[in-house]
Formats: structure tokens, C-alpha cells, sequence
């Protein structure tokens, strides 16, 4: 089954979210920005978790980044996943300074290790996912 006829779990929109998820169907990794100390964070949330300012502003990533450390996940909590594994699940330092987990896809898990360079993938097959999604960059 290829991942287009996938039903994998979704996340449920909200106010602090809800311009994150819609980046993401565009294939665009959308982060916030607070205007008043111009840090750059993600999770999405009302407040700057550094000075607790509301003045946030939303930017899109370059989506270029590197594996800081990561898991191979052989026993996936929902069926949509069972025929995937293992399935790698990173961690990904970008170079807007943020640090997030992400998923790896397209690559033999035995290929990816710590300092791995990894991208978005591309627009169209971020549809196929319901949140980002990496692939090793080749380029």
C-alpha cells in the first residue's frame, strides 16, 4: 500500500496550530517568530517561550537540516504504520536554530545516522503525510 492510500492519524487543528498545519499541506514548515526578541521557535503556542511576548509573526523554513539523534521504531502504535517499519523518527537541528522531531522516509534506516543531512520532502508528497517529513538530501 503506498502512502497516498494511507490513513495515518491526524492532527487536530487548533488556534496555536492552525497556520503550522496549513504551511504543512503546502509543503512549507511554518514557524513562529517572536517580534519583540526575534526568537525563532517551534512548537506552536500563543506565547514566546523566551520573554512571553504575544507578538509572534509566522515565517516558513528553508527545510534543510541535520539529524541530532534518532530512533528506529519497530512497534508502531497505529495499524496505518505496521507495513512501514522500521521507521525512523529524528530529531533535526534546521538552521533557523530549532530543534524538532521529525520523520525520515525514502531511505534505508541503516543509512541514516547522526549528521545526516536531511530536507523536506517535496510539496506534492507532503500531502502524503499529516505532518513534516524528511528525506536524506542527496544534493
Amino acid at each position: 500500500m503506498s502512502t497516498t492510500e494511507k490513513h495515518y492519524p491526524q492532527p487536530q487543528s487548533d488556534r496555536d496550530n492552525e497556520i503550522f498545519l496549513a504551511g504543512w499541506r503546502q509543503g512549507r514548515l511554518m514557524l513562529q517568530s517572536c517580534g519583540d526578541c526575534d526568537h525563532t521557535f517551534f512548537y506552536p503556542r500563543p506565547l514566546c517561550p523566551h520573554c512571553w511576548s504575544s507578538a509572534l509573526s509566522w515565517k516558513p523554513a528553508l527545510g534543510n537540516g541535520e539529524i541530532v539523534s534518532f530512533s528506529l521504531i519497530h512497534r508502531p502504535n497505529h495499524p496505518s504504520f505496521f507495513d512501514e517499519v522500521p521507521i525512523v523518527l529524528a530529531e533535526i537541528r534546521i538552521p533557523e536554530g530549532v530543534t524538532f522531531l521529525g520523520r525520515v522516509v525514502g531511505a534505508a534506516a541503516n543509512s541514516i545516522g547522526i549528521g545526516t543531512s536531511v530536507r523536506l520532502v517535496s510539496a506534492t508528497e507532503a500531502q502524503n503525510y499529516p505532518l513534516p517529513t524528511f528525506e536524506v538530501n542527496t544534493a
